[in-house]
């Protein structure tokens, strides 16, 4: 399992499956399963029995994890990117490989 180059928060774009081509922001990560939650991507049906959160129950859509490899760092500019990291003084910083911006 090597470094994840996708952090919570970034801008991503679905590069391939279901959902190719939409856009969202990364709400959490799984690192040892390589999946990430995207808000508003692959959203499921759930079905929950009643709780003392939710008396009623019922059927919840809630977003579903999608592995890493499917998904791409946008920039600023809004086009897709490969991330590489590097020094900078003594910090390690990550960089679009397109752009060369930090990130």
């Amino acid at each position: 399992m090597g470094k994840l180059k996708i952090k919570t928060g970034d801008n991503v774009k679905v590069i391939t499956g279901d959902h190719k081509g939409s856009e969202g922001k990364v709400l959490s990560i799984s690192k040892d399963k390589s999946k990430a939650i995207i808000e508003g991507i692959n959203m499921v049906k759930k079905h929950t029995k009643p709780s003392a959160q939710n008396p009623q129950g019922g059927i919840v859509e809630k977003e579903a994890a999608i592995h890493i490899s499917n998904l791409s760092l946008l920039t600023k500019k809004g086009e897709t990117t490969r991330i590489g990291f590097r020094m900078e003084g003594d910090k390690k910083v990550r960089f679009s490989k397109k752009s060369n911006e930090v990130i």
